[in-house]
């Protein structure tokens, strides 16, 4: 991306994020014409979510589909979960999979998170909680809170990983931070049957990992995969 073209982007961006999405849609369709990925996936997320435009999650899909084929990994993940969903589209489990893994090795958080959803439950794809628990993880230390409850649940019940009291009080700590209620409620169960040694442990692993997983930058709207 040249110096214009990423100046053009900035003011789309700003434009959105004060409201303006005509503007943002202006330059967002131009560039996406141009074959922009990210004017694409942005452009996609305005016809998801009906900003400045009336909902289409066809048109959604297409431009997302547009953004995905050249790299651009938020896109990836969306459309994996719109194929699965049967969104602006007949649902399409393999079209689906295979994007929710290619996002997931380009590590987006949308798409491991997912993935790993599905591995969990094993819809679609076959049960394996060890590999479920890594897509957590590696989504969790980027700051995704749905993810850091699962995988602190996971560390509570032993499902996937060892059981393990220091990591469960961890990524339910930090998930928990953030309002996610399931895992406040998990944490003070966990917190009742620790020990004064465990809960410092846990406490020190707290503070080293608060600052490492700060919140996202805004992404892309996301059609997530039943939880």
């Amino acid at each position: 991306m040249d110096k214009n073209e990423k100046q053009a982007m900035d003011i789309a961006h700003k434009a959105y994020t004060q409201g303006d999405y005509q503007k943002a849609r202006e330059i967002w369709q131009t560039k996406a014409d141009e074959g922009n990925p990210e004017a694409q996936s942005w452009l996609g997320s305005l016809y998801a979510n009906g900003d400045g435009v009336e909902v289409n999650v066809a048109s959604a899909l297409a431009w997302y589909e547009k953004a995905a084929e050249q790299g651009h990994p938020m896109a990836q993940a969306n459309v994996g979960a719109m194929y699965y969903m049967g969104q602006g589209t007949e649902k399409n489990i393999e079209k689906a999979i295979k994007w929710l893994s290619t996002a997931a090795a380009n590590n987006d958080v949308n798409g491991l998170f997912n993935l790993a959803v599905l591995h969990t439950k094993g819809e679609d794809v076959d049960e394996n909680r060890e590999y479920a628990a890594e897509l957590y993880r590696k989504a969790a230390e980027q700051g995704h809170y749905p993810s850091q409850s699962r995988l602190g649940y996971m560390y509570a019940h032993g499902q996937g990983v060892k059981k393990d009291r220091v990591q469960a009080y961890l990524w339910l700590t930090l998930a928990s931070q953030h309002g996610i209620g399931t895992a406040l409620n998990e944490l003070e169960t966990i917190v009742k049957g620790m020990s004064s040694e465990e809960k410092a442990m846990g406490a020190t692993l707290f503070e080293q990992w608060r600052n490492k997983t700060g919140a996202d930058n805004m992404q892309v709207a996301m059609y997530p995969a039943p939880s």
